[in-house]
């Protein structure tokens, strides 16, 4: 199930600048965790972004959840 969520995260150096986005689409990865960040559930990002699915979401959380399984982690100064 997990492989099959992970390949709905798409990179494309044509779309988005390489970042990683949802199936091909427009929708970056950092966009779909901002909007949950902000408040919104899967329901109204979907109701609201009528070409992303429920899967997206757990798809874009499950990515965003294996980028944080690293060894270390160094502060970057902004």
């Amino acid at each position: 199930m997990e492989n099959q969520l992970l390949q709905r995260i798409t990179l494309d150096p044509n779309i988005c600048h390489g970042k990683p986005c949802i199936r091909g689409l427009r929708y970056p990865v950092e966009f779909i965790l901002e909007l949950l960040s902000s408040g919104m559930n899967a329901k109204e990002i979907i109701d609201d972004h009528d070409d992303l699915e429920h899967e997206d979401i757990l798809a874009a959380l499950l990515f965003a959840a294996r980028l944080t399984q690293v060894k270390s982690i160094y502060r970057v100064l902004v």
